[in-house]
């Protein structure tokens, strides 16, 4: 059975604010407070809230340095100079190459772009990179996602007569690199009114400012938001200010007009085109697009989003989907290889962090695996393996409250290289220290770490009735999307429910549930929910016996008919006498 959560519903909000906007709003006063809950306390902000403007965006030239980003672009395209579009190999860097090459493309032919290799050059600007640009006569190089530390690459550039532009969205060290314009809204002489962009939004904000210097129509960027959506999904961006209204257009255009690329990957995740949530992005959309860089290239992730013809597109589309399935059967295996080795005491920590280390384990999934013994275990989690030049390299996923990057930082005389931030991390060193590095990881976290980290918290925002489930209820909910980091699909509790007796085991090896539940208190009103990996309740809740649960609410699509289905976030069995 899965690692006991604990239940924490959130402090209630003014009751007067509360009472207040609801009968301003005729809404129920659960959905008033979770406005208010989400800093919505007046009629006026409800609707700025429930309505996204374009007119809303901020002026991209508010961001340090974009005035001469966009000159020297210009500049490139009007003197017919090559231009390279450099970024990352993650659905974030993907999607920003894409989206700036595709305008680029309506403007100049002399273009061209490069996904750095993932085992061969490593995250970010490479020499290998510039070395190609320098071959193939490039003058100006757009890194997307990555370039904010590359100070000596930059340098390198230059020598060889290659200027950079720099966009980015990651923390700057002290001294920025000496490109021509370093675009990010986290420098510190920054005072862009979002810094929370995704890379791709950051791109996007050049694209927007060249538009507006040159004349070009705000509409024609339109068609380039299925690309921005997509990285504000998969990157895990907030999505309040500016990326709110990004990703409700953007969701917008990937449902009504989304380009070849998408469009053959919706269709291969088998979801409903003109219904796709944030949701569908984060586990259907993006998986896809990284597995290309995880297994082969992030280049072909590039192809497939660039791709103008129907054909191609299905081709590229199908190759990258062999790629996740090639994935996903390599992250099970090795999920459960690390499972067994964490219960049969062979791995390298097992106290108050999980490590497990094995050379002959893909690089590409460490992450993956890291996550999901996180889930099993719920410790800070490190997965070891053996990479290129003899060193061990490994992927670390945290646990809520608690720096693993802190932690890292501590051993960072053991190490060759380390990356990250908070809760996710990458890290190098030579195996005869790896010993050594689990000794002292493990004291510094079992030094630091507290009880109130060491169990999982499943946050409540409201308790709610079935009854109150109705369809205005559901339409209005509906507009508190699209959800995210900073507005999260709100999660209610309801106690004391049963299924109606035609729940069953579904899924691949009947791992999770599918039940139709009814409330005690209003024996006329069912509602169909689904529990991912909860089968092990199954025996419990056929007999009839009641449940409380945590769930979340969705708007389920199947062929073309729809239902409302709570996905179940836990529940807990209740003793009858309660």
């Amino acid at each position: 059975m899965a690692v006991e959560k604990i239940w924490k519903l959130r402090e209630g909000a003014e009751a007067d604010n509360v009472r207040q906007l609801s009968s301003e709003l005729g809404v129920d006063p659960v959905l008033a407070e979770l406005l208010v809950q989400r800093g919505v306390s007046t009629f006026e902000q409800a609707r700025s809230f429930f309505r996204p403007s374009l007119d809303n965006l901020h002026d991209p030239f508010l961001m340090t340095d974009m005035d001469k980003a966009v000159e020297r672009v210009h500049r490139a395209v009007s003197s017919g100079e090559k231009i390279l579009v450099y970024g990352d190999y993650d659905v974030d860097g993907t999607t920003a190459v894409s989206l700036v090459y595709t305008f680029l493309r309506r403007l100049t032919d002399r273009l061209d772009f490069y996904i750095p290799e993932r085992y061969d050059e490593g995250y970010g600007v490479s020499y290998k990179g510039i070395d190609w640009a320098y071959e193939n006569g490039f003058g100006l190089i757009i890194t997307l996602d990555c370039g904010i530390k590359a100070n000596e690459k930059v340098e390198y550039a230059r020598e060889r007569g290659i200027d950079m532009i720099i966009c980015d969205h990651h923390l700057p060290e002290n001294d920025l690199p000496k490109a021509v314009a370093v675009l990010d809204p986290k420098r510190e002489d920054c005072f862009y009114p979002f810094d929370d962009l995704s890379g791709c939004g950051v791109g996007f904000k050049l694209v927007q400012a060249y538009s507006q210097k040159y004349g070009m129509p705000f509409e024609s960027l339109i068609p380039l938001m299925d690309l921005l959506v997509v990285s504000i999904a998969s990157d895990l961006v907030s999505v309040v200010g500016e990326n709110r209204i990004l990703a409700h257009y953007g969701l917008k255009q990937l449902n009504s007009g989304p380009r070849e690329g998408l469009l053959a990957m919706i269709q291969l995740s088998g979801l409903e085109p003109g219904h796709l949530t944030i949701d569908d992005i984060v586990f259907k959309i993006g998986p896809r697009i990284n597995a290309a860089g995880r297994m082969e290239s992030g280049r072909i992730a590039v192809e497939l989003l660039t791709a103008i013809n129907v054909d191609e597109a299905i081709r590229i589309g199908n190759e990258i989907n062999e790629h996740n399935n090639e994935r996903k059967n390599i992250d099970r295996r090795i999920t459960q290889e690390a499972l067994e080795m964490v219960e049969s005491g062979k791995c390298l920590s097992s106290g108050k962090a999980t490590i497990v280390y094995n050379p002959q384990w893909h690089k590409g999934v460490v992450g993956i695996v890291a996550s999901r013994l996180v889930e099993a275990y719920y410790k800070p989690t490190i997965v070891f393996t053996m990479s290129q030049g003899g060193l061990v390299t490994g992927s670390a996923r945290s646990v809520h409250g608690f720096d693993l990057y802190d932690a890292i930082e501590s051993c960072a005389d053991l190490l060759e290289n380390f990356g990250g931030h908070l809760y996710a991390a990458g890290l190098t060193l030579r195996e005869e220290n790896l010993q050594a590095f689990c000794e002292r990881i493990e004291k510094h976290i079992s030094g630091k770490i507290i009880p109130e980290m060491q169990t999982p918290v499943v946050d409540i925002d409201a308790m709610l009735n079935f009854s109150q489930i109705t369809p205005k209820f559901l339409r209005i909910l509906k507009q508190f999307q699209p959800f995210g980091p900073g507005n999260a699909a709100p999660v209610f509790r309801t106690d004391n429910v049963y299924d109606n007796g035609m729940g069953r085991k579904v899924g691949a090896e009947g791992g999770h549930l599918k039940l139709e539940l009814i409330q005690e208190s209003h024996p006329y009103h069912h509602i169909s929910a689904i529990a991912f990996n909860m089968a092990d309740y199954f025996d419990h809740i056929k007999t009839g016996n009641p449940i409380d649960v945590c769930y979340s609410i969705v708007e389920n699509y199947y062929r073309g008919t729809s239902n409302t289905q709570l996905r179940v976030k836990d529940l807990r069995e209740r003793d009858e006498l309660v």
